[in-house]
């Protein structure tokens, strides 16, 4: 048997992934063509011009994470300019949110080294061919998804409407914005896609492309250098890793604190007693994700060291003393032969910024907020900036691999605790595993409060709880793959962001 399942945030995305595995290519394969494809057609959400980890587990080896986030920039420009030239915005996202834009908010970005390390590192098929079936799209055209017109109603205006000819790709002449599933076509990208395609990763960092891109950012006054994408390297590292039940669980290290959070989230729900989401279930669940996000918030988030800070986390939560009281896109990708490959990428909420004649919006990682709550100012150029990020491989004792991960910024490892939760600990099925109710604390002022889907029992939950009438994907949109040697593939995406599955077999 041979063959690879898909799952990612577009049914577009989806089935690149299928034709790349048809044409005999793997997990890992698949999960970057489909990756290039969601990245470029879900504008505003995310971008080429993004940052992201790869998760990588291989069926004879350990799981490896390929770390390509967004570094500070600033190498060889005037200390004087870090921090300057941006703007802060207000937008109704998610119930209101403040977010930092502008020439001066972008970061250098990973996302392409990144894809193009997993490639050469545990791919089959050459790059190019990676790359082309998302030059082909964009050269036609591709339509509008309704998650992106979701989020453009309220970013369209305020991030991708200052910066001339941004705004007015998704907009009609009169000003308003496009319907969901309009044709909708970005100049330049076609373009910029094929230069990638023929001239490999590096073009976006050291050839003419790179140099377009960062001369734009500095000549308006934005940090981001020629030097700074010379010198951008990915990091290789082990995946953090746990187990839970019969599963070891693989998720992204230092710097994505996103997957130091699922770990210490999936090492306490260990503890739990129950069979399923009861009152009490909820309960627990929620205090499990208040404990853990207020250390992180108290601990990690301002920690100028944090694998140190994480090392030291995890073994509080090992010892069960810990004190208890932008938008992103996803791929999960599993083979036959027993590779899971899970990607996540963001773009954070957009800079506005596209350097003419590229089609690639670039990034506002310096000023996401609720990550870098000292400001864009962060660090020494160079310096990682930290992540919510928890691409995941998990496998079984039997073989059995799953991959999953989730947009959705600190809603990540929420999303994706409860979703293993339901699938591992729980006995759901993978579809409804994905598809079931969630919980989320979030941290407003100097407090704590839960959101919450629809049907949970929230009789015991001790906090102020804030309640949806519906599913939404405010709570994320989790991407789930597995393959077994003796039950074969099944594929879940999350109906909240209307994602796309397939599975296919090599011809």
């Amino acid at each position: 048997m041979s063959g690879v399942a898909i799952a990612s945030s577009s049914q577009l995305a989806a089935d690149v992934g299928a034709e790349i595995a048809r044409a005999g290519g793997n997990a890992v394969d698949a999960a970057i063509a489909a990756m290039i494809v969601s990245m470029t057609s879900e504008p505003g959400v995310c971008s080429l011009g993004g940052s992201g980890f790869v998760t990588i587990g291989p069926a004879d080896a350990p799981a490896v994470t390929i770390e390509g986030y967004a570094a500070m920039p600033g190498l060889g420009v005037p200390r004087e300019l870090l921090g300057t030239n941006a703007f802060g915005i207000e937008m109704g996202y998610g119930g209101g949110m403040h977010t930092i834009i502008g020439y001066g908010s972008i970061a250098v970005p990973g996302a392409i080294a990144a894809l193009g390390q997993a490639s050469a590192r545990f791919g089959r098929l050459p790059w190019r061919e990676l790359v082309m079936p998302a030059v082909e799209i964009h050269r036609r055209g591709f339509a509008l998804p309704s998650s992106c017109r979701h989020y453009l109603q309220f970013a369209g205006e305020p991030i991708f409407g200052w910066e001339s000819g941004s705004d007015s790709i998704f907009r009609k002449a009169s000003g308003e914005l496009v319907a969901a599933r309009t044709t909708v076509r970005i100049p330049g990208l076609a373009d910029t896609l094929a230069v990638i395609a023929e001239e490999g990763a590096a073009s976006f960092y050291t050839g003419d492309l790179g140099h377009a891109i960062a001369d734009h950012v500095s000549n308006n006054g934005g940090a981001l250098s020629r030097r700074d994408l010379a010198e951008y390297r990915v990091q290789e590292r082990p995946s953090l890793s746990i187990d839970l039940d019969e599963w070891r669980i693989a998720t992204s290290p230092a710097p994505a604190v996103g997957g130091a959070t699922l770990a210490a989230m999936l090492t306490l729900v260990d503890d739990v007693d129950t069979t399923g989401w009861n009152s009490k279930f909820v309960a627990q669940c929620v205090e499990i994700q208040r404990s853990v996000l207020a250390y992180r918030r108290d601990h990690l988030d301002t920690s100028d060291n944090l694998e140190a800070a994480i090392g030291r986390f995890l073994m509080q939560v090992d010892e069960r003393s810990l004190p208890v009281s932008a938008d992103t896109v996803h791929t999960s990708a599993t083979d036959a032969e027993g590779t899971g490959c899970a990607i996540t990428m963001s773009a954070g909420y957009g800079s506005g910024v596209m350097p003419p004649g590229t089609g690639c919006w670039l990034n506002n990682s310096l000023g996401e907020v609720e990550l870098n709550p000292e400001g864009l100012k962060i660090a020494e150029p160079g310096t990682r900036l930290s992540s919510n990020m928890a691409p995941t491989v998990a496998r079984k004792k039997d073989g059995t691999v799953l991959a999953t991960g989730s947009p959705g910024a600190d809603r990540i490892t929420t999303a994706i605790f409860q979703v293993l939760v339901n699938y591992i600990h729980f006995g759901m099925s993978l579809t409804d595993s994905v598809a079931h109710s969630r919980a989320h604390v979030e941290h407003v002022g100097e407090h704590f409060r839960v959101a919450m889907e629809p049907d949970l029992d929230a009789r015991e939950v001790r906090m102020e709880q804030r309640h949806f009438d519906s599913k939404s994907m405010f709570f994320g949109g989790v991407a789930a793959t597995e393959w077994g040697p003796t039950t074969g593939f099944a594929v879940a995406a999350d109906p909240r962001r209307q994602g796309g599955t397939a599975i296919a077999e090599a011809r």
